[in-house]
């Protein structure tokens, strides 16, 4: 575990208050656009926050096709952010880290993880995204990854990344986010469709962050959705939030 790297309960109970009321927002912004959309990001805690992020899965995979009952299932091990525009959540992601049961992506690619944990590699999986169609957002989208990232890097130690995605969408996440295939196309049961898997290493994160991240439009020659991430000041805020929470 590296000097950047914090320690905090398996529990992930980021925020400690009223379990009726909303958890504090660990970002907010407005787009650059001016009157587009203003996002705050929250950390699910409760099962109205879960439910929430389970209906927009819901509706945005089943427009798409996918199946969604086994995507859906409970999970308690997995830290998940929710994006909100207007008190309606337009977003989110899930992040679990590597335990003695496995990743999800362990049921088509065991070999294949087994080969970075025999490296000495530790490993969290990235899942369950979703976001609202009528959002055009590359900011609250680099939102998300950003602020799913702090946990398993810096709160965690975990030193890779790795996720499942659609053949169709693989070069997205290639060119955008930096990440390589490294297993094959195979179908998933889970939402019955073909899936790819993909790593990316957060050292390199951490290297584009520190370059790009908070420039947004100035940085008119970059194609990642690096820029549209958190500054390194801002980064350093969120993340204080979420040690000081849990302390």
């Amino acid at each position: 575990m590296n000097q950047n790297t914090y320690r905090m309960d398996s529990t992930l109970a980021f925020f400690v208050e009223d379990m009726k009321s909303d958890p504090v927002p660990v970002m907010e912004f407005s787009d650059p656009v001016p009157g587009v959309h203003h996002f705050k990001f929250r950390i699910a805690q409760n099962h109205h926050h879960h439910h929430t992020a389970n209906q927009l899965i819901d509706r945005m995979y089943s427009w798409r096709g996918y199946e969604t009952r086994n995507v859906l299932a409970h999970d308690p091990d997995r830290t998940t952010i929710i994006a909100y525009s207007s008190d309606n959540a337009v977003g989110t992601l899930s992040v679990s880290s590597d335990s003695d049961m496995g990743l999800v992506a362990d049921q088509l690619y065991h070999d294949e993880l087994n080969r970075l944990r025999d490296q000495g590699l530790s490993l969290c999986e990235f899942r369950r995204l979703a976001v609202d169609a009528a959002i055009r957002s590359k900011r609250m989208l680099a939102s998300l990854f950003h602020i799913a990232y702090l946990y398993p890097y810096r709160i965690s130690g975990n030193t890779d990344g790795v996720l499942e995605v659609n053949p169709r969408h693989a070069g997205f996440y290639e060119k955008r986010l930096g990440f390589t295939r490294i297993g094959n196309e195979r179908i998933c049961p889970r939402v019955n469709a073909p899936a790819v898997l993909m790593r990316t290493n957060f050292s390199k994160t951490t290297e584009m962050i520190e370059k790009f991240g908070g420039l947004m439009d100035e940085a008119v020659d970059e194609k990642s959705l690096y820029p549209y991430f958190f500054s390194p000041s801002e980064e350093a805020d969120i993340l204080s939030r979420l040690i000081r929470c849990t302390s």
